[in-house]
Formats: C-alpha cells, sequence, structure tokens
C-alpha cells in the first residue's frame, strides 16, 4: 500500500497538493497568530479545512474505486488470507504516527526554546499537511481498495489444482 499511495500521490500531485494547501495554509496562519485571529473566523476556517481534506479522500477514493466495486466478501477473504499483512500495515500507520505525531511534534517542540514554540508546530503542520497527512489519506483509501476488491481473474496466478 505505501507504494500505491506514492504512486496515487505522484500521479495526481496537482489536486492533492492543491486541497491540502488549504490546510496547510489555515494551520500557517491560525497557529501562528493565534491571538489576533477572532474566534469565529477560526472556526469558520476549520470548517473549510474539513470540507478540502473530505474533497481529497472523495478524489482518493475515486481514483482508487475508478471501475471497480467493493465487496464485503472479498474483505473477508482478504482479512483471512492476509491478515499479517494488515497486521504490518497497522504497525507502520502506528510507527509513522509515534514519529511525526508524538515524536516530531509534540517531544521535539518540548525542547525547543519557548520563542520557537508558536512558530515551530505552525511550521509543521504546513509542511505535513501535503505530505504526512495527504500520504496517510490516500494510504488509507488504497487499503480498502486492496481490502474490498474482487482480484482480477487475469492478475491472480491459477490454483495448482486447475
Amino acid at each position: 500500500m505505501p507504494r500505491w499511495a506514492w504512486r496515487c500521490y505522484t500521479a495526481h500531485l496537482g489536486p492533492v497538493l492543491g486541497l491540502s494547501a488549504v490546510a496547510s495554509v489555515q494551520r500557517l496562519v491560525v497557529v501562528e497568530w493565534t491571538r489576533e485571529i477572532p474566534h469565529g473566523l477560526a472556526l469558520a476556517s476549520e470548517a473549510v479545512v474539513l470540507g478540502a481534506r473530505i474533497a481529497l479522500v472523495a478524489l482518493a477514493w475515486r481514483i482508487a474505486m475508478s471501475g471497480r466495486t467493493p465487496r464485503w466478501s472479498a474483505g473477508r477473504a482478504f482479512a483471512r488470507g492476509h491478515w499479517r499483512s494488515l497486521l504490518w500495515q497497522a504497525a507502520f500507520l502506528g510507527a509513522a504516527f509515534a514519529v511525526f505525531e508524538i515524536l516530531v511534534e509534540h517531544v521535539v517542540s518540548a525542547l525547543l526554546p519557548e520563542s520557537a514554540r508558536q512558530t515551530y508546530p505552525a511550521v509543521l503542520l504546513f509542511v505535513k499537511n501535503p505530505t504526512v497527512i495527504a500520504l496517510t489519506f490516500l494510504w488509507c483509501v488504497g487499503l480498502v481498495r486492496q481490502v474490498f476488491l474482487v482480484p482480477d481473474a487475469r492478475l491472480v496466478s491459477p490454483s495448482p489444482r486447475g
């Protein structure tokens, strides 16, 4: 899935970066200038970010599922046959969360001088939105694609029994 997510990200870089830029700019402005922005405007900007993120997931879904129909039966079969893969993906996503959310965002931030503690998270979120967060969304949609789609019979090797 990381490979599929990366290929999807690079193939659709314009729309992914465009939608992610909404959250990047909003986070940069709202986090850096928290005291200067009226609460209502900050709240409204959160709604705009939510809309952009929903649009990004919808775009990823459209790309991933184009011409395909997900099936519950395929999901059950995939989970039975590839449960280790699902555990590894969950572990990898958990490790990414630990690195990018806990370590980079919270631990590093706590080590910075007080004067940098406002700017650091603003810049970090500006960078994370079009990279880590966008790739995570694509990965999760790709995982659903992998799990719930019936494999193409032409791509599956024939059974040894014929």
